[in-house]
């Protein structure tokens, strides 16, 4: 964190815009959450909810950049009780220039605005006050990339009001001032090896920058899809391992932020699951409070949750992995990601053709960078998290089983450690468990060749990715005794819409089976 900003608290819950919501809110006219509306939806995850902060993002998608002005116009009495930059907070989530080469410019007009925001809270307030002081930098790999982003505000952007415009005449003497003077770099870690090396991208930052606190953004969706449930799970609690290392080593204050959905497969942060939750994920700082929680859960129990969440975060110290222990779950992580790639490599055009009927809920554009916004996985493309996971929950395949053949593979030491590290498995696959329906995998194992004709794949690669999804099935009943199918009837209703998108969708009724989908996601409170 910045030297100027280092007194700040530190936010507990982040509203973002992942668009992984069935329902629409109330106060947004349209199916898609965009423009104005999430300029209110600011306003309303604030004063309403009670998010402490606001992650505004404009990676992959257009954002108003003028969101402050119209924040404190629009809503001056909150606003004057509530100091946005030190009482709630707006992050900026910018595009990765390394990898965003079409748009990367973006960079810089976003960064240019935390300036232009700067002035018009320091009049609204009449003092000065910096409402966005914090960026965000998605998929780093590596610390040069926030070295980079800290020094170009710092040297360009902030260093602009000292250039001479004529022998007397400053920028700063012509336009104001470039406030503030610094920024702080949040970056966001997502790839397999990056997570399990995130000491050493933020040591040189940390020991160049010298911060006396410092946030860190732990993935969660990207993994699940691109490695598997467990290999999210374990790898995310490397990573808080190592993060608090580093902390102890360097004398710094690390705050991490992970970045998680409702059902397992993204995180399980979940109204219900809230304490379950706090216990898996010890040593954080912040979590994300993502679109299903905030407009799929009734109101008040979501009040509650994020209540709850500002007085009990952080969460205690991370769990220290040791190295030996680290050795091992490397071969864990190995493990699951190759059974977890197999069985994605075969059953990626089903998905795909599925995700088709999964509704936007936010404007996107097309991404180019490392993965896209199309996600490439042992060779093939995929859909983005939300829209895959949503595309297997509602075939009645919850993806978090996917790959879980592995389990009968461990050895005696990596099934000690697997059980050590990743807390609730059992609790989460059983909760998922009843969003299976066996009756739908028999369908498509019954009809391979219609089903394969209407996914555009052939019929034996879908008889094996369907072998492979019995495999992982089946390995999770016998190794964990866990009994797979509906067990309520809200997860009966469930599987009754599931079964009828599945039939909508082999016989090409294309508005039944939306309607289907749409109504699955509504009880499961969630489309992804």
């Amino acid at each position: 964190m910045s030297e100027e900003f280092e007194d700040q608290k530190i936010p507990h819950t982040m509203a973002t815009q992942h668009p992984d919501n069935v329902n629409v809110p109330e106060w947004c006219t349209s199916e898609v959450i965009d423009g104005e509306a999430e300029v209110y939806e600011a306003f309303f995850a604030y004063a309403s909810l009670g998010c402490q902060e606001v992650m505004w993002d404009s990676e992959g998608k257009d954002v108003d950049i003028r969101v402050v002005r119209k924040l404190l116009n629009r809503h001056m009495d909150f606003f004057r009780d509530h100091t946005l930059g030190e009482d709630v907070f707006l992050t900026y989530r910018i595009p990765n220039p390394k990898l965003e080469v079409v748009e990367r410019k973006i960079v810089v007009e976003t960064l240019q605005n935390i300036t232009v925001a700067y002035d018009v809270a320091s009049s609204f307030y009449n003092k000065e006050v910096a409402p966005i002081f914090e960026v965000i930098l998605p998929l780093t790999t590596d610390s040069k990339e926030l070295l980079l982003l800290h020094n170009y505000y710092k040297k360009s952007i902030a260093a602009d009001g000292e250039i001479m415009l004529d022998a007397s005449t400053k920028v700063a003497d012509w336009v104001g001032a470039f406030q503030p003077k610094s920024i702080s770099v949040i970056p966001l870690v997502e790839d397999f090896d990056s997570l399990l090396t995130i000491d050493r991208i933020i040591k040189p930052y940390l020991r160049a920058v010298k911060p006396r606190r410092f946030r860190v953004f732990i993935a969660r969706s990207d993994p699940a899809l691109n490695y598997g449930l467990v290999c999210a799970v374990l790898l995310a609690k490397i990573a808080l391992s190592k993060l608090s290392t580093v902390a102890q080593e360097l004398d710094v204050k690390i705050n991490p932020i992970i970045g998680v959905g409702s059902k397992p497969f993204r995180g399980h942060l979940s109204p219900e699951n809230l304490g379950n939750f706090l216990e898996e994920y010890r040593g954080l700082a912040t979590v994300t409070i993502q679109s299903a929680l905030r407009y799929d859960y009734p109101l008040e129990q979501v009040k509650a949750c994020i209540k709850s969440l500002n007085e009990k975060l952080p969460n205690g110290e991370a769990t220290i992995i040791e190295p030996h222990e680290e050795e091992i779950l490397k071969g864990v992580l190995q493990k699951f990601r190759r059974q977890y790639e197999s069985t994605i490599e075969a059953l990626a055009p089903f998905v795909n053709s599925v995700a088709a009927y999964v509704p936007p809920r936010r404007a996107r554009k097309l991404h180019i960078g490392l993965f896209g916004y199309s996600r490439c996985v042992a060779g093939v493309c995929l859909p983005r998290a939300i829209t895959f996971s949503a595309a297997l929950y509602s075939i009645g395949l919850p993806p978090e089983f996917i790959g879980m053949k592995t389990l009968s593979l461990l050895s005696d030491k990596e099934w000690t450690l697997l059980k050590k590290y990743y807390v609730k498995l059992p609790h989460d696959l059983g909760f998922v468990g009843g969003y299976v329906s066996w009756e739908n995998v028999n369908m498509l194992m019954d009809i391979p060749e219609k089903t394969a004709k209407r996914a555009g794949m052939s019929a034996e690669q879908l008889r094996t990715a369907l072998a492979k999804v019995m495999e992982d099935l089946q390995g999770v009943e016998e190794t964990l005794g866990i009994k797979l199918g509906p067990r309520t009837l809200l997860q009966r209703k469930h599987e009754n819409f599931t079964n009828n998108f599945l039939i909508s969708y082999l016989e090409r009724e294309d508005e039944e089976a939306k309607k289907a989908l749409l109504e699955a996601a509504k009880l499961r409170r969630c489309l992804g």
